[in-house]
Order: C-alpha cells, then structure tokens, then sequence
C-alpha cells in the first residue's frame, strides 16, 4: 500500500493501493488471463522478479489477489474484488488510446509486442495445421531482433530463439510500423502497399495472415483527429 491520503473519498481509498508504481500493470496482466509467475514478466519485462513478488503480495493482502498452489504449480487469479477492475483497466486503456501522444522510441519493445499479439490470435481464422510466423525487426540492434510464434489448433507459443520447425510465413518490418498497427494507429493494407511491411510466404498465407490477430487496441474508441 501506498503512503495514505487521510482522506475520505473513495477514489483517494482505491489510489492508496493503486499509486504504486507497475501495480496497476499487474493487475491488466492478470485481466488478460497471466497466472503463473514467468507469464506475468513475460507481460512487464521491465519490471524485476523482486518487485512483481512484492506487488503481487499486497494485492493478495488486499484481496484484490488469490495465491493458488497445486504442489509446485501456483497460480495468481484476480478475486471478485480484483475482476470488478477489468471495466477500470479498459477505461484507463480507451482514454490512453484517444488521448496519449505518439509513442517514444523507449517505448517499444518487441518482447511486450510479441507477448501482446499472441494472447490475441484468432483461431478460427487460422488453417487447421500449425503454423510458423516468423517475425524480424532488422532495425533493432539487440539479440530481440527475431521472433516466432508457433501456432497450432489450440495453443500459440512465441519465442526468441529459432524452435526448429518449417517457418510459414515470415514477416519482415520495423519494430515502430507494428506496433502502431497493433495499437490501431496503421493499418495492415496501409502499411503491406508502402512496403514498411514485407510478408514473404504462400500467397493464401499471406492475404490471410491480417486476420490471425485481433488487437484489443484497435478498438472503435480510436484516436482524436490529427
């Protein structure tokens, strides 16, 4: 908990938990489905094991959090408390959306991006085998700069390191250009005809591959006129 405001109102109640810095993350991270400790980071990689445990420990001693253990497997789920604050989260998301500026270079990263998008696959519009889409950022100067994510009837797997099998379709691109259309600010055509991005693979896999991922991002509330 945060240091109190010693004040009544319940948005100043609710702010004496939620002040803290990545608390709020946590919670998105658990709205969107994590429950184990590693798929958590994976959702905040710049947040440290240490401080994930600590949050994760207040928001349990709040009740906002249920800590379940299965032998060695545990398991963070969000209590009724905690999923009343999924309209809260998608509030905060909408208005960041409409409202926040362009985004800075700090603020992209491919392992937040690659984690995004596959949470977000549409199986229905996927073929029934498994597919490999490999995904390549050659601007970014760090071992990041390759990504795969295996998809199969029911599960989608990302890596950064090569999983050995027959890539499908391989996506070439910037890290920024997909990005912005993850977040509904460019558009697949858009950015597939002025070539910032470049989809090499069999031509029924590449009309198709814009339909495999729906982003939460690209929502109707959209973005005020620029």
């Amino acid at each position: 908990m945060g240091p109190p405001y010693h004040q009544f109102c319940p948005v100043a109640k609710a702010m004496e938990l939620f002040d803290e810095r990545w608390t709020l993350l946590v919670v998105r991270e658990l709205v969107l489905g994590s429950e184990r400790f590693n798929d958590l980071r994976r959702g905040l990689p710049r947040m440290s094991p240490t401080l994930l445990s600590k949050r994760l420990h207040q928001l349990t001693a709040a009740g906002i959090v249920r800590r379940l253990e299965d032998r060695n497997d545990v398991r963070y789920v969000l209590t009724p408390a905690g999923r009343d604050l999924e309209t809260v989260v998608d509030a905060l998301g909408a208005w960041g959306t409409r409202w926040t500026g362009k985004l800075g270079d700090v603020d992209l990263d491919p392992r937040l991006l690659m984690w995004d998008m596959h949470r977000h696959v549409d199986h229905a519009a996927l073929p029934e085998s498994r597919v490999v889409v490999e995904f390549a950022f050659p601007t970014v100067t760090h071992a990041s700069r390759r990504w795969w994510m295996v998809i199969t009837p029911h599960d989608v797997d990302v890596c950064d390191e090569d999983p050995g099998f027959e890539v499908s379709i391989r996506v070439t691109t910037g890290l920024r250009e997909l990005t912005e259309i993850w977040r509904g600010e460019a558009t697949w055509p858009d950015a597939l005809r002025s070539g910032a991005v470049v989809v090499d693979g069999p031509s029924t896999l590449r009309r198709s591959l814009p339909r495999w991922f729906d982003s939460p991002l690209a929502s109707p509330v959209g973005h005020p006129a620029r």
